[in-house]
């Protein structure tokens, strides 16, 4: 019988709550404040935006929170994800490490982002929303959200972001076939866009802009409310299946992770994948280095401030307390769309100042190197977002080479690139320009934070 690839887990496996991290650390992290009077804010406050349910589960001090059977049904369709021994690459890079990636590449469509896409549209449809807006960077929150609206007859409108929106038509596609109605940003349709429009006309956009449009949408609407794809507690704790499920892999693996790494934009992915583990670790009952991996042009971990920022470019949303490069800042437009992000979840952010993670950036041709040999060996052609966090791994496998050590590393396959295919053909015909990141313009975005 040949070496197991593949650890699989039943139907009946699939977890029943989702895992809320806060009430495990040795302090909780600081609260959102309201722009206007500094003061910590209220349900009240955050009710123009999200559905009670969800504002709950916002600021719960529960360690579980108990998934509703009908989110757990729409679960099924793709749940529990696999977990993979990474045998080819393995053996391609010549290294004792033991790679193992958990693949979200199987939802319907091809990543993590529906773990919270469902639940978020569930939880608005019992509340009586009838309608949902968003922002979208590469498409993949997008795309989730699409698809959860679907299951529960909800309307979907969705601003994405101009330079992904220009090289991702087929994200767009995909979103339409779903039922959502798609918008470039910046747009003409808000006041926030137009605002940009006029100074910038050719603005290749940034999520911080497309939730500033969602956001005034759904803020004039009665009967709509806002959808985020990361960085919000609620959605990393929906976003926990993932640790929850891999947890159980690594009992049928027989094998412990000595690291764990995981691309970080927003942070859900990474969130995901890693405070399961954490709670391990801080209960003793493993040790593993927890890093996570950003892109060079929007480091907010390795090269942010900590400090109370705004979630979007206008400034509608409540200020929160994270590692960001500054609400102004507009990153290069780089091809790993979903981590263009000025700020980082607070959550993480909070962990990072703790101490309990690590943080490094990678620039995208390294990253897009590590994809593509990963998918000669493995043969799946990954996201250009978890590239990053292939390309770590790839470095710390390379280090094992030289050293011998049998380290024990996984990480968070968190989608496919069947669609994300122009970006791997810039950087196999040598057009691909390294992300660089602006000292100058983030210079001065840092100088706008308090």
């Amino acid at each position: 019988m040949g070496e197991k690839t593949k650890f699989i887990l039943d139907e009946d496996d699939l977890p029943t709550r989702w895992y809320n991290v806060i009430p495990d650390l040795p302090e909780p992290p600081p609260p959102p404040l309201h722009p206007g009077t500094r003061e910590p804010v209220g349900p009240d406050d955050l009710a123009p935006l999200f559905p009670q349910a969800l504002i709950a589960q916002e600021v719960t001090t529960d360690r579980y929170v108990d998934i509703p059977e009908e989110v757990r049904d729409v679960y099924r369709l793709w749940r529990p994800s696999p977990l993979y021994r990474a045998r080819r690459l393995e053996k391609a890079l010549g290294t004792p490490a033991r790679i193992y990636y958990k693949y979200e590449g199987v939802s319907p469509v091809g990543s993590h982002k529906p773990n919270t896409a469902v639940p978020q549209a569930f939880y608005n449809a019992q509340e009586g929303v009838s309608r949902l807006t968003t922002e979208t960077g590469a498409g993949q929150w997008g795309s989730a959200l699409a698809f959860a609206c679907a299951q529960y007859g909800l309307e979907c409108e969705v601003w994405q972001v101009r330079a992904s929106y220009d090289q991702k038509p087929y994200r767009k596609l995909m979103m339409e076939t779903f039922g959502a109605t798609v918008h470039p940003s910046p747009s003409e349709l808000t006041e926030s866009g137009r605002a940009i429009l006029k100074d910038h006309p050719d603005s290749t956009g940034s999520l911080g802009i497309a939730i500033s449009e969602a956001v005034e949408q759904a803020a004039q609407d009665p009967d709509a409310r806002y959808a985020l794809g990361s960085v919000l507690n609620h959605v990393l704790l929906h976003q926990t299946i993932i640790g929850e499920e891999a947890l159980k892999q690594f009992e049928l693996a027989g094998d412990t992770p000595d690291l764990l790494v995981g691309c970080t934009g927003g942070g859900s992915n990474f969130g995901g994948l890693a405070f399961p583990f954490l709670r391990e670790k801080l209960a003793g009952r493993m040790d593993p280095v927890i890093r996570a991996v950003e892109p060079a042009a929007c480091p907010s971990l390795t090269r942010g401030k900590y400090a109370y920022d705004f979630g979007d470019t206008a400034g509608l949303t409540p200020l929160l307390k994270m590692h960001t490069l500054g609400h102004d800042f507009i990153p290069d437009p780089i091809h790993a769309g979903g981590l263009r992000y000025h700020g980082m979840s607070p959550l993480i952010s909070h962990i990072y100042e703790l101490g309990l993670i690590e943080a490094i950036a990678i620039g995208q041709q390294e990253c897009f190197a590590a994809g593509v040999r990963f998918a000669r060996s493995e043969g799946i052609i990954p996201a250009p977002e978890p590239t990053h966090a292939l390309a770590a791994c790839v470095q710390e496998a390379l280090r094992c080479k030289e050293t011998g050590e049998e380290k024990v590393i996984l990480t968070a396959l968190c989608g496919h690139a069947h669609l994300d295919l122009p970006a791997y053909g810039a950087y196999l015909a040598g057009d691909m320009v390294d992300d660089e990141l602006s000292v100058a313009a983030l210079e001065a975005s840092l100088a706008t934070l308090p």
